[in-house]
């Protein structure tokens, strides 16, 4: 079963549930894709729809983040509560150590040395851990390798 029927199923299961708050998260991940599709002309594939709920993850947390400063615990309940639900669509996570074996593999396979080729190792590495790892998380690990 791909991502797209995954949500699809999932979304139906909440509306038996009647789990409004799934229900609500779930449908405006698949209004994302659906207009990514339209947008295309054409349906997305695993790997597609996968950077798009990354995407979803992605906004929340930058959200999140904001609702705290702010006190908003509410929305920060609320925001933590829906990044929960779309997580679950995510692979498995690397850890911090499986991404750093990753990293030296791509720096030895690019040849790269400074921080000034930074761009090659990145542009090598994001395609073998996408939707696996944190951006954020990887760029800090290719820095510190980088040194």
């Amino acid at each position: 079963m791909n991502l797209s029927e995954r949500l699809n199923d999932d979304m139906k299961q909440a509306m038996k549930d009647k789990d409004k708050f799934k229900l609500a998260t779930i449908r405006m991940v698949r209004a994302n894709i659906k207009n990514q599709e339209i947008d295309l002309k054409r349906e997305l594939n695993d790997e597609e729809v996968l950077a798009i709920v990354g995407r979803e993850i992605k906004q929340r947390k930058d959200s999140l983040q904001e609702f705290k400063k702010a006190g908003r615990e509410d929305l920060a309940e609320t925001t933590a509560a829906e990044i929960d639900i779309i997580s679950e669509y995510l692979p498995e996570q690397l850890t911090e150590e499986e991404i750093k074996v990753i990293v030296q593999q791509t720096i030895q396979e690019s040849g790269a040395s400074s921080k000034a080729e930074m761009g090659k190792v990145m542009g090598a590495l994001m395609p073998k851990v996408r939707g696996r790892a944190d951006g954020k998380l990887v760029n800090r690990i290719v820095q510190q390798l980088l040194e």
